[in-house]
């Protein structure tokens, strides 16, 4: 086992991350700086990767019922485990969110990391942004790597891959987003780590996916009906965007296209079922 570093959050990403990575992880509860002052002192980790966060019980809409969950998960923790890393010198690992902006599907500009984050619609992605500005901030100084994630898509199931969403529903929208396919994203965070990187970093596919696209290569293999509404018929509000991977690619590192690793997710995806 890695145990110069520690995964905190046992959640979807936090659990896969640890196991990928063959890593300690902790998954008690966080609320104060002497908190995580302890866990440091028991781990003594060289890296942290804070994969605490909430994203609702059922869906993003939940957050605005729980706010004060939402906003210690998503910024006051994330603050507390900046400062004591930045108190120890130990590197931090954030795992952030695309869900922050709005986006021109006519100029069909990819957003770079660069691009200032605009979409408040949600109580969720403005707590996204409150600790990513934190945070970024922060790195002047700081060892701290903001890796952001947007719609995981996993090949193996699970209630927050999309995939096992999107086979719950009858109706979809048909619109491109970027999607990152936690595999691939897993070999980049290493890659990251490994060189010690700092800033920030979008972790998508190259190319973004349209819901259809995925639920075509499932029916390949099992029968699946659906049909597809505009997005205007949407009652929840959404964000719906592409990001740019140039970042990542300016490192050498490869990034596949959604249309690569398609076929591969849902093959090994039905081995699990």
């Amino acid at each position: 086992m890695n145990r110069k570093i520690l995964v905190l959050g046992k959640g979807f990403i936090g659990k896969r991350i640890a196991r990928f990575l063959d890593c300690s992880i902790f998954g008690g509860k966080i609320y104060t700086y002497e908190g995580i002052r302890k866990v440091i002192s028991i781990y003594n980790p060289e890296v942290i990767i804070n994969c605490i966060g909430s994203t609702g019980k059922k869906n993003v809409d939940d957050c605005e019922i729980d706010k004060d969950k939402t906003l210690n998960a998503n910024v006051f923790v994330p603050l507390i485990i900046a400062e004591a890393c930045f108190r120890k010198n130990i590197k931090l690992v954030h795992i952030s969110s695309g869900c922050i902006y709005h986006y021109d599907y006519e100029k069909n500009i990819p957003l770079t990391e660069e691009d200032e984050p605009d979409f408040y619609e949600l109580f969720y992605s403005r707590t996204k942004v409150y600790s990513e500005k934190s945070l970024l901030w922060l790195s002047k100084k700081a060892n701290i790597l903001i890796t952001r994630i947007r719609i995981p898509l996993d090949d193996r199931p699970h209630p927050k891959n999309i995939l096992d969403k999107l086979l719950k529903y009858k109706k979809i929208i048909d619109i491109p987003n970027s999607i990152t396919y936690i595999p691939d994203f897993l070999k980049i965070l290493k890659t990251l780590i490994e060189r010690d990187e700092k800033g920030l970093f979008n972790i998508v596919c190259k190319t973004p996916l349209r819901y259809p696209m995925l639920l075509d290569e499932f029916k390949k293999y099992r029968p699946f009906d659906y049909e597809i509404i505009p997005l205007s018929a949407l009652k929840s509000v959404r964000t719906n965007l592409i990001l740019s991977t140039s970042k990542l690619e300016s490192l050498g590192i490869k990034v596949r296209k959604s249309e690569e690793v398609i076929p591969e997710c849902v093959k090994n995806y039905l081995s699990y079922l």
